[in-house]
Formats: C-alpha cells, sequence, structure tokens
C-alpha cells in the first residue's frame, strides 16, 4: 500500500522519517491491510456519494466560469492527535482567542494597547474593518466579541504547531466536522472498535449554551425566562448555507433571513404567524457591511433596517461581535504574541509563522528581494485568493505582486514558505502524501470550551499547498484521543 509513498523532508502525521506508523497510527495501519484494493476504493465512492446526497455542497466562484456548486472531497484517513498533544493545542487556543477578546475591547473603548505603542495606531485606523463610528465604546454582554473562532494551525517540518491565522468574523466549517465523523462511522465502522476517541456529541450543546450566556440585561422576563436565539442567514445562495441550516438545526433555534426581522423603537423582532417575537440574540452569518442598510452599505437587502441602533442600546446581542475583522487582519496577526504579552503577562503556547510587515522599508527591500522564496498574502483576502506561493509560481506572477508590493505595502504580508506537514490521502487510486492544516474551534460564552479534534483540510492536488476548498482542497476526520487507561 504504501510502497511508494515519500516522507523526508517533511513531517508525516502517520509515519516517522523511516517509514515506521507512528504510535498512535499503528492499529489504523493494521486495519488497512486487512481491506482490498477493491474495498477502498467502493468505500471511498459510496463516502463521496454520501456527502451528495445530504446535499453538503459549498460554492466556488471563479473569474472564468462564473460560481459552481460542489461537494467538499472527502478523505478517510483521519488525522489523529494524541492527548498529550491536544491538551497543549486546547491551552494554546483558549490562552490566544481570550487575548484576542481583550485587544477586541481595548480598541473599542480605551485603546490602551495603541497609546502604549504596542500597536501601531495606522493598523488599526486605517484598517476598512475597524468599525469605530458603529461600534466604539458599546458595552456588551460579558464584553465578549468573540463567540466563535476559527483557528487555523499548521506543522513544520520538526512538527512543532504554529498558528497560520485566526477567523474571528463568521468562522465556517463546523458542520464539516460532524458529517466527516458521521460518513466515517458509517462507511468505516471497523476503524472505531480499536480506538477510544473524543466522543463529538453533545459538543454543540456547548455552542448553544455560548450564545444563549450573551443574552442582553434588558432582556424581559427575568431568570427563568429563556431568551430567545435566532441564526441569521444571507439566504440559500451563500456558499455557507449548508453550514447554517445544520447549525440551526443542532441548536434548535430559528433560521432566519434580514426579511423575517424587523425593529421597532430600538427592539428587534421575528415575524411569525403569531405576530412578532422579540429577539434577544442574533447569531448571525452576515458579513458586517450587510447587517444594517442605516448603518452599513446603503443597498444591502440581507440585513435589518435598525439593527445597530438596537445593539447599541444593549437590546440584542449579535454574535460574533461586529467589528472583529479589525483583530483577524493578517497584518494584525504579526502582533497576537505581543497581545498576549501584554493582556495576559504570559508567554504564547503556540507562535506564529515569522510574518514579515512590508511597510518597513527593511522588511520589504528584504522580501523583494527574496519573492521566489515566500508566501505573499493579500492582508484583507481569504481563501487562497491574490495569494503568492514563492517557489511555485511563474516569474510573470512574480513581478506582478512585485508591483503589488510597492504600490500598495500596506496591503501585503510576507512569509516563509515552510514545509507544512503531510499526511496520507486516498483518492480512488493509491495512498500519496498531501499537505494538512487544522481549523480548530474556540466556543465562549461564560466558559471557554474546544471542540475536540477540530477541521482537518488537506490539499488534495498533489504537491499543492493550498488546503482552502475554493481551491480544490479536501477534509479529513480528526480524531482525539483519550487518555490511556492504565490497563490499555
Amino acid at each position: 500500500m504504501f510502497d511508494s509513498y515519500s516522507i523526508e523532508p517533511f513531517f508525516d502525521e502517520m509515519f516517522d522519517a523511516d517509514g515506521t506508523p507512528k504510535r498512535h497510527y499503528r492499529k489504523f495501519r493494521d486495519l488497512l491491510e486487512q481491506f482490498s484494493e477493491e474495498e477502498l476504493r467502493e468505500k471511498h465512492i459510496t463516502a463521496q456519494l454520501s456527502f451528495l446526497r445530504q446535499g453538503i455542497t459549498f460554492t466556488v466562484y471563479n473569474e472564468e466560469s462564473g460560481s459552481t456548486e460542489r461537494t467538499m472531497p472527502f478523505d478517510f484517513v483521519p488525522i489523529i492527535i494524541p492527548p498529550e498533544e491536544w491538551e497543549i493545542i486546547e491551552k494554546g487556543m483558549v490562552q490566544r482567542v481570550e487575548a484576542l477578546n481583550l485587544f477586541l475591547d481595548d480598541v473599542y473603548k480605551e485603546q490602551q494597547i495603541l497609546n502604549d505603542g504596542v500597536i501601531p495606531r495606522h493598523l488599526i485606523e486605517n484598517n476598512p474593518y475597524y468599525y469605530a463610528k458603529q461600534v466604539q465604546g458599546i458595552d456588551i454582554p460579558l464584553n465578549n466579541h468573540i463567540f466563535l473562532a476559527g483557528v487555523d494551525l499548521i506543522r513544520d517540518e520538526h512538527g512543532k504547531y504554529h498558528v497560520l491565522e485566526d477567523n474571528l468574523r463568521n468562522p465556517s466549517g463546523m458542520s464539516y466536522v460532524y458529517q466527516n465523523r458521521y460518513v466515517m462511522r458509517q462507511i468505516y465502522p471497523e476503524l472505531f472498535g480499536k480506538y477510544r476517541i473524543q466522543t463529538l456529541e453533545h459538543q454543540l450543546s456547548y455552542l448553544h449554551e455560548a450564545v444563549l450566556d450573551h443574552a442582553p440585561a434588558t432582556a424581559p422576563g427575568g431568570k427563568n425566562k429563556k431568551p430567545f436565539a435566532v441564526l441569521l442567514t444571507p439566504g440559500t445562495y451563500n456558499s455557507a448555507y449548508y453550514d447554517h441550516v445544520f447549525l440551526a438545526q443542532q441548536m434548535g433555534m430559528q433560521l432566519v433571513e434580514g426579511r423575517d426581522l424587523i425593529v421597532k423603537d430600538n427592539v428587534v423582532y421575528m415575524k411569525s404567524t403569531r405576530g412578532l417575537k422579540r429577539v434577544d440574540i442574533i447569531y448571525r452569518r452576515i458579513d458586517d457591511d450587510f447587517l444594517d442598510p442605516e448603518a452599513f452599505r446603503e443597498d444591502s437587502e440581507l440585513g435589518v433596517a435598525g439593527l445597530m441602533g438596537a445593539y447599541r442600546q444593549g437590546n440584542v446581542a449579535i454574535l460574533n461581535g461586529v467589528g472583529n475583522g479589525v483583530a483577524d487582519d493578517k497584518a494584525i496577526y504579526a502582533y497576537v504574541p505581543e497581545m498576549i504579552r501584554y493582556y495576559l503577562k504570559e508567554e504564547p503556547i503556540i507562535a506564529n509563522v515569522k510574518t514579515y510587515m512590508l511597510d518597513r522599508e527593511d522588511e520589504r527591500e528584504y522580501v523583494l528581494e527574496h519573492l521566489e522564496e515566500l508566501v505573499v498574502k493579500n492582508v484583507g483576502a481569504s481563501g487562497g485568493y491574490d495569494m503568492l506561493i514563492g517557489p511555485h509560481a511563474s516569474k510573470e506572477l512574480i513581478e506582478t505582486f512585485r508591483q503589488k508590493i510597492i504600490e500598495q505595502p500596506n496591503q501585503y504580508i510576507a512569509q516563509p514558505t515552510l514545509k507544512l506537514s503531510r499526511a496520507p490521502a486516498y483518492q480512488g487510486e493509491e495512498f500519496y502524501p498531501a499537505h494538512v492544516d487544522l481549523r480548530v474551534f474556540v466556543m465562549r460564552g461564560k466558559k471557554s470550551h474546544v471542540l475536540p479534534g477540530g477541521l482537518s483540510r488537506v490539499a488534495l492536488k498533489k504537491g499543492s499547498l493550498v488546503v482552502n476548498s475554493s481551491q480544490g482542497g479536501g477534509s479529513k476526520d480528526t480524531w482525539v484521543f483519550k487518555q490511556e487507561r492504565r490497563d490499555d
């Protein structure tokens, strides 16, 4: 099965450098040998069809062909994380998101971190996601701007974890975590009998509890009345609509569009056949710009007129907080370790990837001289768009990015091209090494909780470094082992 599988010079999730399966993968490797090639192929096809039958799709946008619907490619070789590794990840994620939340609360109130010169003021004031006019000075429930974070991790050639990106606005993908596990249990039940894996059951109750923890102080009814929460979606044409439907169903929340809500006297109501019902909490999956045509884009038909007025008055909670984009900008990312030191007086548990700030002349000169070695990213882009991977780029593309950096240095950052860890992938023909990353979901209410595992994304195109689904990536199930019993 793995005779032609190559490992060096990368860190492999499943194998040691000599080709021996790592201890936590040995039982899985033994189980694989029991399947014939035909059985593996049939299981792979059945798994893909399962996603198709359930309508688990997303939209890919292409300049040439417009938008198309496709299913998320699924790979059945799981990413397995031993409990001692997961404990470090869990602590690191709670630490990081806590510091980011303190930063958001500070930036929209006292701005002490800017006054002390820890973060350059221009990075905030020139940030397109900084909504001072709409958000400055607002008191929000629990002072919590980040109800749900999706933090992307990668491993380098030594197996050390690094944070690649913070997603603090509308992190998506949690539904895929559950569907990956469902498909694995249906198609490969043999794999679960040998392992003690942390379950995903009841995990969404933590998410729902975190939602309800944000009930505004003005919510009527006292302690015995459960606050009314809705999930606000842009609608069926949104690329993450399946995610919205899944989470609303699992949490027992009403799924609404902007036209289903109305604001009267700075209070939000949901329209229903029984009349108007007051809404206390909105878990929104609509970008800030479209939330309220009176406060943001006048042409928005997705949001609710007057919503920000209700928010400022403290009559409704909006999750995640409005203006969070100022904290997950790729330029601000470089300062998160300093935030951790500044607010928590701690050293970061999980480090950033080294980042070059191109508004600094010395760093910009270095990057322009070494573009063929580096990764360059637009600070405001996502999904793998407007990105240069120097070692894989043509001379023409490198020159294009050189001009972009010269013309708009504040719009780009650069990072070394890391040897991202790999794991075996199987797409119906053979096992081959593919680069992977891990999106970890952190839920925050009165307490913080980290979903065990998260979404492992895989670059299924051989040799590709881009794991984003919009760029041909797929996903894997992620197993976090429970602590072993002494008799194991």
